[in-house]
């Protein structure tokens, strides 16, 4: 059995895989950003901002594999509901899509415009995304922060939508995204 697309009725395991990888991967990203934005100017704080630099950059990386591998395999069919629960969980994944992108491509262009480089991981020294400019900075880093916590609430909303599947319809959805067989 091929274990890596989708069946009518569940994810395959590369989907399964993007899924989990890309939730843990934004989930502790956010909780590093929180964090360190309150953090007073020391060594600490710099690792964390690099860090958190390197997970933006390994997460829109990892989304563009997910839409390549999402636009070129099949979904299972629609989770069973109403119509307009249906259309509501189109929007909200292709909203979460589109965050995956414009988060990272916010912060990468706030550290560009402060005038702080990313090199991934220390070695791979990545193009400016925009010149330097403080005013732009600024705008781009509420832009990257606003960006972040709609994230943050799609992925909550998402999360609610499918316990609400498990507990109260009991209709199976979470199956479809569980790892394992």
């Amino acid at each position: 059995m091929d274990t890596t697309s989708s069946t009518s009725t569940r994810y395959g395991g590369v989907a399964i895989g993007f899924h989990w990888l890309l939730a843990l991967m934004i989930i502790v990203c956010f909780s590093v950003g929180l964090y360190m934005s309150d953090l007073p100017m020391s060594p600490t704080r710099l690792k964390l901002f690099n860090w958190h630099k390197w997970a933006g950059v390994t997460i829109l990386a990892l989304s563009v594999l997910r839409l390549v591998w999402r636009l070129t395999h099949r979904p299972p069919a629609d989770a069973p509901g109403p119509r307009w629960q249906q259309r509501l969980a189109h929007l909200t994944h292709w909203a979460l899509y589109a965050l995956f992108f414009l988060v990272p491509l916010a912060g990468w262009a706030y550290s560009s415009a402060a005038g702080f480089p990313i090199v991934w991981f220390g070695v791979l020294p990545l193009p400016d995304f925009v010149s330097v400019d403080k005013a732009l900075a600024e705008v781009m880093k509420e832009r990257h922060e606003m960006l972040a916590w709609i994230l943050c609430l799609l992925v909550l909303l998402h999360i609610g939508a499918a316990l609400k599947h498990h507990f109260v319809d009991r209709d199976g959805l979470l199956n479809r995204m569980r790892p394992g067989r």
